[in-house]
């Protein structure tokens, strides 16, 4: 990690809590994951509040200390009944920092917070109106308590100055490639591709996954021999994607869906895969592109305002978001054609979004408005 300390360095070494119990959770932990290792690497002292289990091993430097906490983000319990002790050692410290918007009750030291997206308010018909309400209560709340508010695009800050107000500064501090990536793409060497095209991600609705598997059958009456494996699991639908249920099942063992995969198997899948699609309608980063084109896999996305925000400087293919006959449309194009050249990466833009300039920024920043 060299670079980092003189990106990061301060006259006066600061304390830093990081609320690190959503490790485990998708986009949150794997940009908790991606910045821990570049935050315990500068020059200030580190408070982890979570399992203790799972962040023994970014504690291994005398600067880190890890404060066991089961109270659960955003539950009644801790809202009520945060532990007295946890919130004395916070308080402390000189800083507690939030990869999310989670904000827990009783905390005297200056907050920074991460709020990744802002989807709710701007797709309401993914919840119900009472958990508009409460989500958009968090929301507020952590904009009201926080010194510094961080997020992933300059798509998700406008949407937050819009939804929470423009009073306070907002740092874009992106989302990025985890090094276990560049350690794939160093080692692995050639990959052999099939006939298989990949869609990663949560199963929700904005993630736009009836669109694909509508554009996908009717690819497939037009010639197309690949399958779609969706890294997912089927169970997790909700019912009112019964609509999505039954286009699955229409196209039968044309698609496979994974359940939860492993990091390995996941980049043994990208690695393999002919193409990565991603028909999001809405995004605050999203990472699936920028892992599948680091292991050299093409990738066909939506045209939404942030991707192409995220990804104006990539060789990627955009089809208009929604539209299944513009997807199907790419889909033959991209995949039917003669022999193609293989998607190669340039060094330039693999190292675009880099979890090492992310951290120095977030860590940088609080360190400014603690001086």
């Amino acid at each position: 990690m060299p670079g980092f300390k003189s990106i990061g360095k301060r006259k006066t070494e600061m304390t830093v809590t990081i609320d690190c119990r959503m490790i485990d959770e998708s986009g949150v932990g794997v940009y908790l994951r991606g910045c821990l290792p570049y935050f315990t690497n500068c020059e200030n002292d580190f408070l982890l509040l979570g399992n203790a289990e799972k962040l023994r091993g970014f504690a291994s430097g005398p600067n880190v200390k890890v404060l066991d906490c089961t109270a659960k983000p955003f539950s009644p319990g801790e809202m009520l009944f945060f532990p007295g002790g946890i919130k004395k050692a916070i308080n402390k410290t000189d800083v507690y920092y939030s990869p999310f918007f989670n904000v827990p009750p009783g905390i005297k030291v200056p907050v920074f917070t991460t709020i990744h997206d802002i989807i709710f308010p701007d797709m309401p018909e993914i919840t119900s109106k009472a958990g508009l309400f409460v989500r958009m209560r968090f929301f507020r709340r952590a904009y009201r308590k926080s010194r510094g508010i961080f997020t992933v695009s300059e798509f998700s800050k406008s949407r937050i100055e819009y939804h929470l107000g423009n009073g306070k500064e907002i740092i874009v501090a992106n989302s990025a490639l985890r090094q276990m990536f560049l350690d794939y793409r160093m080692n692995a060497g050639s990959v052999e591709k099939r006939d298989a095209i990949v869609f990663v991600g949560n199963i929700k609705k904005h993630k736009g996954l009836e669109c694909l598997l509508e554009s996908f059958a009717a690819a497939k009456k037009e010639g197309l021999s690949h399958k779609l494996i969706v890294v997912g699991s089927k169970e997790n639908f909700r019912t009112f994607d019964n609509a999505v249920t039954q286009k699955a099942d229409a196209l039968g063992d044309s698609v496979v869906f994974t359940g939860f995969v492993s990091d390995g198997a996941l980049m043994d899948l990208l690695a393999s895969a002919s193409l990565l699609v991603q028909p999001s309608l809405y995004e605050g980063f999203c990472l699936p592109p920028l892992e599948a084109m680091s292991l050299g896999t093409g990738v066909l996305i939506s045209d939404i305002p942030v991707l192409k925000e995220v990804y104006a400087d990539f060789p990627v293919t955009f089809f208009k978001a929604g539209n299944s006959a513009s997807l199907k449309e790419k889909l033959l194009e991209l995949l039917t054609g003669g022999n193609r050249v293989p998607f190669v990466l340039p060094d330039k833009l693999l190292r675009k979004y880099t979890f090492e300039k992310t951290a120095a920024k977030i860590m940088g920043h609080i360190g400014q408005t603690q001086q």
